[in-house]
């Protein structure tokens, strides 16, 4: 696969032979998703799993984050235009899906903020490994909309239900530490080891039986399959969200940097 050729937003590496490394390129802005980013990080997922010469997958961010979440320009298109909303609706749908049936193994490798479309690719990966300091953010009831994306499928899974609520409803972050303890993600480590370690982890799977790894992660994610509808509702509310004044008064917030004034239910 000539992988710089298909895609021009992300970036890839391979440190070695049967190891592919997605970097999610835009430091300025903490590697935020615009839309060709969001259209490029749902699909690749199937070429992966097509290519013959990838074992394992490592996913991070360059610089000094994971990724920052949709960009502000972004989550307006879909506020305002319905072809807009409709596509980036499949697109977040078959995104969640598509991490989910890739044969292939997935390593994350979180360093700094980890929001939105960005969290949900590694919180997703079989193997997530995060900084002390990382800070998971889901983000949505900030923004005015529900916790689509990836949160319903598998935050209650990972942390049970009460702790899911608490960090989705209030929109409370979650630090590396933190979230190793509590079993949001498989490792913590030093701050700025996380790719290392990924890395590492990797090399591993690459070196095992890929039919026994593969196999096995198919089964597990029978967990989250079985889990799909409950997803799907989770992500047709957070775009009917979308269409109401809290995501429009959320957006505006962000973006002037102050608390939102929602609208009374």
């Amino acid at each position: 696969m000539d992988w710089k050729a298909r895609y021009h937003k992300l970036r890839f590496e391979q440190p070695e032979p049967g190891i592919l490394v997605i970097v999610l390129d835009n430091p300025d802005t903490l590697n935020s998703v615009d839309g060709a980013t969001h259209t490029e990080l749902t699909y690749v997922w199937q070429d992966i799993d097509r290519d013959p010469a990838v074992d394992v997958v490592v996913i991070r961010g360059a610089g000094r984050a994971f990724s920052a979440g949709g960009d502000f320009a972004l989550v307006e298109a879909i506020m305002k235009d319905h072809d807009t909303r409709a596509r980036v609706w499949k697109e977040a749908r078959d995104l969640v899906y598509n991490v989910i049936n890739c044969s292939k193994p997935v390593v994350s490798a979180i360093e700094g903020p980890a929001v939105g479309a960005g969290l949900a690719v590694a919180l997703l990966a079989d193997i997530s490994v995060a900084g002390r300091s990382a800070r998971l953010l889901d983000g949505h009831v900030r923004l005015g909309v529900a916790a689509g994306d990836h949160a319903a499928i598998i935050w209650p899974l990972l942390v049970g239900m009460a702790r899911a609520k608490y960090h989705l409803l209030l929109n409370e972050p979650v630090t590396g530490e933190e979230a190793a303890r509590i079993g949001l993600i498989s490792l913590c480590v030093d701050d700025g080891r996380a790719y290392e370690i990924a890395l590492a982890l990797a090399g591993r799977l690459a070196r095992g039986s890929a039919t026994a790894i593969r196999w096995t992660k198919y089964a597990l994610n029978n967990w989250l399959r079985v889990a799909g509808p409950i997803f799907d509702t989770s992500t047709a509310l957070e775009f009917l969200g979308f269409t109401g004044p809290d995501a429009a008064e959320g957006l505006t917030s962000l973006r002037e940097k102050r608390p939102p004034r929602f609208s009374a239910p």
